[in-house]
């Protein structure tokens, strides 16, 4: 990233060429390490690690605390086995960071770059008079549209400087500060260019306090998105339900909750499509000329509730069997989760954030073709095929580590098994060596 006041005094963002690099993702609730190393200019993952974000140091504004997040890094470090010394780290957070895509007039480098300035000059959001600001074209723009898409990174100049003490109390450098959603498009270019590469994907990163719902088409980054609904309003859920603390929910939540197959609905109806139960009632128009008459359905005409002819005598011969209208069968109760019904009105909010977004695209034309789930968030059970179901929308849990050779000595495979998820944006970052 570069200052608005010039690239010189920011030159220590601007990433070095590299054969390895520790990529690091600092999260409100964990921190994750993901060391990779060029081998054969294939990517290896050498180091994988996760430790618990120190309480109160980080929160969905960003990094409060670079002591305790830097020690804490340093553990990892440790406890992982990393030796490399430069680093690749994400920032994020309402109060550290605004990305943004926008369309612009197709113009050469210097215009844009007068143009972005500008843009950027009216985007600040933060109070904070030093920023540091960074825009790149993404490409892969039609050769006949008159525009071009350019995504732009905003942060105030404390949040960066806050971000490198971290990096420094663990001992390491800072060769590159980068922004969640470019990270996940290196991760999703590297690990699933053969199954996404042609398509539209929503990438739904589920955090403890916020999720990003971003959009991508291949690896081009189309629509940046946070959300303040994570993992932590699942867990609090839980505890006031069965009057825990929120450590014990949080154990509950990750050892026996899981989403059932029967709970979710279907994707809204097309109101304009042709099927559905709807379909064979035509529809009444009040204006019409001559609007039909409303006529009963034949198995109610001339009878009451009671499947007698109205104008019968009640001491005459009851109608044949075949005539009267037996009350509906009573509908079969619906199973029951005690832990479902706990989560299920967080559930209803998180679903309705991601279709917003997916509708939200829509509306300007475009299409999804997946859903993938990442982030600590997304271990919850049952949530891909619940989410599959809510939006009507193939929805997998996503793996960073798909199409990585890992050689990670001091990591077991279960652990690599069980947070494979968490590492979505770790793995982005230590993947910078090998796109910029």
């Amino acid at each position: 990233m570069g200052s608005q006041e010039g690239k010189g005094r920011d030159s220590y963002l601007m990433a070095k060429k590299l054969s390895s690099v520790l990529g690091v993702d600092i999260g409100s609730q964990s921190i994750k390490i993901c060391e990779i190393r060029s081998q054969g200019k294939e990517p290896v993952v050498t180091a994988l690690g996760i430790i618990d974000t120190p309480e109160g140091a980080v929160d969905h504004t960003g990094v409060y605390n670079s002591d305790a997040v830097g020690s804490a890094l340093k553990q990892v470090l440790s406890q992982s086995g990393a030796s490399v010394g430069q680093v690749v780290v994400s920032i994020a957070g309402q109060a550290s960071v605004l990305v943004r895509t926008l369309e612009v007039p197709k113009m050469n480098p210097a215009e844009l770059k007068e143009h972005m300035q500008w843009e950027i000059n009216r985007n600040i959001p933060f109070a904070e008079s030093t920023i540091v600001s960074d825009f790149r074209p993404l490409g892969g723009d039609d050769p006949n549209s008159p525009n071009m898409d350019v995504v732009m990174a905003i942060s105030p100049q404390s949040a960066i400087d806050t971000i490198m003490a971290c990096v420094k109390k663990a001992g390491r450098s800072t060769s590159a500060i980068d922004v969640e959603p470019l990270s996940l498009a290196r991760s999703i270019h590297r690990s699933y260019n053969d199954l996404l590469g042609d398509k539209t994907v929503c990438v739904v990163d589920i955090g403890h306090k916020t999720t990003c719902i971003n959009i991508y088409h291949g690896d081009r980054l189309l629509m940046p998105r946070q959300v303040p609904v994570g993992g932590e309003l699942f867990t609090k859920a839980i505890a006031d339900a069965f009057a825990m603390s929120v450590d014990d929910a949080e154990s509950l939540k990750q050892e026996h909750v899981s989403i059932p197959e029967w709970a979710g609905t279907a994707a809204p109806a097309d109101p304009f499509g042709d099927s559905g139960v709807t379909a064979g009632f035509a529809a009444y128009n009040p204006f019409a000329d001559d609007p039909l008459p409303y006529v009963a359905p034949a198995s109610d005409a001339g009878t009451t509730d009671f499947g007698m002819d109205p104008m019968a005598s009640p001491f005459d011969d009851p109608a044949p069997q075949s005539e009267i209208v037996h009350a509906p069968e009573p509908v079969a109760e619906q199973p029951t989760d005690k832990y479902y019904n706990a989560i299920a009105p967080i559930l209803d909010e998180f679903v309705s954030e991601v279709r917003r977004s997916i509708d939200y695209y829509r509306s300007r034309g475009g299409e999804i073709d997946a859903v993938e789930l990442c982030g600590g968030g997304a271990k919850l059970g049952g949530l891909a095929p619940f989410l599959s179901k809510s939006l009507g929308i193939e929805c997998d849990a996503y793996d960073p580590l798909r199409r990585l050779n890992v050689n990670a000595k001091k990591v077991p495979a279960a652990f690599v098994e069980e947070h494979k998820q968490a590492f979505a944006v770790a793995v982005g970052n230590g993947l910078h060596i090998f796109f910029d």
